[in-house]
């Protein structure tokens, strides 16, 4: 999660990240730095998430499938739909003001045409729209994706453990995930990565030592080694087809830094799950999700607008808020967790308690 804020926090000219983003704009230290960790070393961890998803989810098929779907509907709907009118508050009490309602058109974020850039200007039906399936709190997708997922589980289950299905199964999801492909209720890269999930729990796969196969050194240079190339690409190469050889690199570097950090970081996993402040800050790792966008990016539109003659404002930026966020995060949670455990407990899902 708090990688997902500094990914989030990514404020260089183009800011919409894709696989094969091109930032165009000189490369520099800034430029470097952001885009290598935002767009490269960072980008395992919705991958990861997924595949815990789908493993956790498989491992209670003792549980009847409606009471798992009704418990769905408390730890993934009711918090989807309370956070994405969150953002759409938060958004339309910024545009009540002067200076704040230039930071909403600034961003683009709720624009639909060349004449409506406000969330003011949208009519009944398209703030419904945006509530249910484009929030503005845009980190919400996975929480969506996820449910429909597990809806779809039996389904899912049963492609995966199909002799033949399975291996057709997994095909389409891997070309959707390698063409970045999805729709809004199905998306590629969690697809894959869920399925896969289950595919580890119902075949015993040792999730704790890494296969032989699966040299960490070697997988840890690949991913440290084509990430940098990746980077240095996007800023410097100039040539037909680099769009898909950026797609290339993106996909490998996943695939490298997700075996890394799954079967590399024991060690430092048992260290800082022994210390006890870490375990409690851990609790409110959902309020970090939730609470962190649309949050980072009218911020960062509204540092830039007064700090954009300073030196470095960008790579400052980029570095000290995240940080802020995230501790905002934090204390709320604690608070609210406090004084109004029901409230908290309603608004996380049941997390954290």
């Amino acid at each position: 999660m708090v990688l997902l804020v500094f990914v989030h926090a990514y404020n260089l000219n183009e800011s919409y990240l894709q696989p094969w983003t091109l930032p165009h704009e000189p490369l520099t230290v800034t430029g470097f730095t952001e885009y290598w960790l935002a767009n490269g070393l960072f980008r395992f961890r919705i991958p990861m998430l997924f595949i815990i998803s789908g493993y956790l989810f498989a491992m209670s098929d003792h549980k009847p499938y409606k009471e798992r779907t009704r418990k769905r509907v408390k730890t993934l709907l009711y918090p989807y739909l309370i956070w994405s009118a969150a953002g759409l508050l938060l958004t339309y009490v910024l545009e009540m003001f002067s200076y704040g309602s230039n930071v909403v058109a600034a961003t683009h974020m709720v624009q639909l045409d060349d004449s409506r850039v406000l969330l003011h200007q949208h009519h009944w039906y398209e703030v419904l729209a945006r509530w249910i399936f484009f929030p503005v709190s845009y980190q919400l997708w996975f929480i969506r994706v996820l449910f429909i997922y597990n809806l779809a589980y039996p389904a899912i289950r049963f492609c995966i453990m199909h002799r033949v299905g399975k291996w057709i199964f997994f095909s389409i999801a891997f070309l959707m995930w390698f063409a970045t492909a999805g729709f809004i209720i199905i998306e590629g890269e969690g697809l894959l990565f869920f399925s896969l999930g289950i595919w580890m729990q119902k075949t015993n796969f040792d999730i704790d030592k890494a296969n032989k196969w699966l040299n960490l050194k070697s997988w840890f240079i690949i991913f440290i080694s084509l990430s940098v190339i990746k980077t240095l690409l996007a800023f410097e190469a100039n040539f037909t087809g680099i769009q898909l050889v950026l797609t290339i690199l993106h996909k490998t570097v996943v695939i490298s830094g997700l075996i890394f950090a799954w079967f590399g970081c024991n060690a430092m996993v048992r260290f800082f799950m022994g210390k006890k402040w870490f375990v409690w800050l851990s609790a409110f790792s959902f309020m970090i999700y939730v609470i962190h966008a649309p949050l980072v990016v009218y911020a960062t539109k509204a540092v830039f607008m007064y700090a954009d003659h300073w030196y470095a404002y960008r790579i400052i930026t980029f570095i000290l808020l995240p940080l802020c966020l995230i501790a905002i995060a934090i204390v709320k949670g604690a608070l609210l967790r406090t004084l109004m455990p029901g409230v908290y407990s309603f608004l996380s899902g049941g997390r954290g308690l």
